[in-house]
């Protein structure tokens, strides 16, 4: 894996604090977020903890500096009403992060079935999220919970039904 370039702003001080002027901070925000999403693709990651205050992420050990939880729970908010991020606890301390949103995952992966002639067979998460024939798609990796939340979006549509087998799951594309 190659390094990850930080952005600018990283090696910033006042970045790790949040901007009481409100344009500073939605500009401060909006960095945040991009941030967040690519930093987590590069890691392959889709979950964070607010708690995890160690991560790069969260703390540039050259500027001594670290973000709060308000101003992480902050920039989470902002990847929720993007549809970018979810909580997975009511205390709002673990989230599922997702580089695209659950509607795009959902269109890719529809996308790549109708390309494909797999409408009417049954796959296994598995070969959508890690098979061979997915290996050059942007899907290619998301982890199997985000694929099944993106899954549940297109079934509500009509497009599939997931079948749960064995405390594993399958999907029916129509």
């Amino acid at each position: 894996m190659t390094d990850f370039q930080w952005p600018w702003e990283y090696t910033f001080p006042p970045f790790f604090t949040l901007q009481p002027h409100e344009e500073t901070r939605q500009q401060q925000l909006k960095v945040w977020t991009d941030l967040f999403l690519k930093y987590l693709r590069h890691t392959n990651k889709f979950t964070l903890s607010i708690g995890d205050q160690n991560s790069p992420l969260f703390h540039n050990e050259s500027l001594k500096r670290r973000l709060s939880p308000e101003l992480v729970l902050a920039i989470l908010g902002e990847l929720e009403q993007t549809g970018h991020a979810n909580p997975l606890d009511k205390r709002r301390q673990e989230w599922q992060v997702y580089w695209y949103t659950l509607e795009e995952y959902g269109n890719m992966v529809y996308d790549w079935v109708l390309e494909t002639g797999q409408t009417n067979t049954i796959c296994t998460l598995y070969e959508i999220a890690s098979g061979e024939n997915t290996t050059q798609l942007d899907f290619h990796g998301v982890d199997e919970a985000v694929l099944l939340s993106a899954l549940r979006l297109l079934e509500e549509k009509g497009r599939c039904e997931l079948i749960e087998m064995d405390g594993s799951h399958g999907v029916k594309f129509f």
